[in-house]
């Protein structure tokens, strides 16, 4: 199928790409003419696992093209995706500007032809009907143009000529597993009332949903899940809405167990054996951040109180990790009593590993908070360390590797669970450092390999 998918962030990259793995011949948009000209490259401006490979072999394959021509997409697609961004605003509100501008652009470069315009990005609930109608606004001015210039208009009546259907597919991509989440997702939501635009969107999906691109054997079709526009739309706020909410739930049960003594890692694997919670998304630790999280939670707690409703679980939810962020400088004020003078190493930046995500890290407040309070702050990650991205990392020396964040440490923080730091010297790093102090922000590491290494370790609810 022709595909064209407007915005080359991370889902929209990520998007474009897996489809043509598929087999679609897909063309992504962007505005951003220098990192159009670095994919037309070859080269992904973001850091995912596999990504690169696959969006190189589709290039090669020519089932994947990237451009600035807004118009170009919209003429090629039977599918047009819509995928750029929708950060937050201040009050918690999306910003849908971005959104806006595209489907206007959409309308003004529709040329007969039936379209599904795929709301990809995460857009406020009822974003569907709004989509559709500033696309038809799009129309409405391209047709002024051709009239102010002499030319014939395209139709008295836009909806006429405008032949499209607005679909709301949520994505439910983590990052650093992104692409194997597209070609192995537990669902796929489609909302539409359209027939047409269902069954095409099915088709797009076919080679996903029947497991052709999937390592794993013997699974069973996709789940597809059809709904109105409004109840997809929600399907996505709900769903990290609640992870969030178990995540905050765990820091809870953590901060009480390190005040009465129990473990809380044993007792995550407790309730997680209940089948009617399971063990995901149990890991005590620092708190959540990324893109996703606190964007959506925000978003449907502002979308609540537009409608006259108090989310106070959503809000708690909020304020839990907003305090869980401080649960390292807390216990580095207890081993270490004043800061001022002292230096600090976090084990990690992003804001989970496999990523180069700085998107309100955890690792963000704890720089902020341990400049306030006089300490010297160094930084060691896989991907940062060697990337050279430096942008909002003023309040922190950013090293090369391991040995080097240790060397003249007073304490270590491990801020992310990179797989690669449970692999570290830990014994060198510790003959490097001032006092061996280690603050296992996520419980990733063996607290008895750590021991034997010379450190004094502290997990979250331990």
């Amino acid at each position: 199928m022709r595909v064209c998918v407007i915005g080359t962030g991370y889902v929209g990259l990520v998007t474009g790409v897996c489809l043509a793995h598929a087999g679609h011949d897909v063309i992504c948009v962007d505005n951003n003419e220098e990192k159009v000209k670095l994919m037309q490259s070859g080269q992904s401006p973001i850091y995912e696992p596999s990504l690169s490979e696959l969006m190189q072999s589709s290039m090669q394959a020519q089932r994947l093209s990237f451009t600035t021509d807004l118009g170009q997409g919209v003429n090629h697609g039977d599918i047009l995706f819509i995928a750029v961004g929708t950060p937050a605003l201040p009050n918690g509100e999306s910003d849908t500007r971005y959104v806006e501008a595209v489907a206007r652009g959409i309308g003004t470069h529709l040329n007969g032809g039936y379209k599904v315009i795929v709301n990809k990005s995460t857009v406020p609930i009822g974003s569907g009907d709004w989509v559709r109608m500033i696309v038809l606004d799009g129309v409405s001015e391209r047709q002024k143009e051709l009239v102010g210039a002499g030319g014939a208009p395209v139709a008295t009546h836009p909806e006429v000529t405008a032949d499209f259907d607005v679909v709301s597919n949520p994505e439910f991509l983590r990052e650093g597993s992104a692409v194997y989440d597209t070609f192995n997702p537990d669902r796929i939501v489609l909302g539409s009332n359209n027939r047409r635009a269902i069954e095409m969107m099915k088709e797009l999906y076919a080679p996903i949903v029947e497991r052709q691109l999937s390592d794993e054997a013997n699974l069973p079709p996709v789940p597809v899940l059809v709904t109105d526009l409004s109840s997809a739309e929600m399907v996505k706020y709900a769903s990290n809405a609640f992870l969030a909410t178990k995540i905050s739930f765990i820091n809870e049960v953590a901060n009480i167990c390190d005040r009465v003594g129990a473990d809380v890692t044993q007792v995550a694997q407790g309730i997680g054996l209940d089948s009617r919670i399971g063990n995901k998304f149990l890991q005590a630790g620092i708190g959540w951040g990324g893109s996703c999280f606190p964007k959506d939670v925000s978003a449907l707690i502002h979308t609540a109180d537009d409608y006259g409703y108090e989310a106070q679980l959503l809000k708690s939810t909020v304020n839990v990790n907003e305090r869980q962020r401080l649960i390292a400088l807390e216990k580095l004020q207890q081993v270490l009593k004043i800061l001022k003078g002292k230096t600090v190493g976090l084990l990690g930046l992003t804001f989970k590993p496999d990523t180069d995500d700085m998107r309100d890290a955890p690792s963000l407040v704890l720089i902020e908070q341990l400049n306030r309070l006089g300490a010297k702050v160094k930084a060691y990650d896989p991907i940062v360390s060697q990337s050279g991205m430096r942008h909002g990392l003023s309040g922190v020396i950013v090293e090369t590797d391991p040995e080097r964040l240790a060397d003249g440490c007073d304490a270590l923080v491990l801020v992310t669970d990179w797989k690669k730091f449970k692999s570290l010297d830990y014994g060198k790093m510790a003959e490097l450092m001032n006092t061996p102090i280690l603050i296992d922000g996520r419980n990733f590491l063996d607290q008895e390999v750590l021991a034997t290494a010379g450190f004094r370790y502290m997990g979250i609810g331990r």
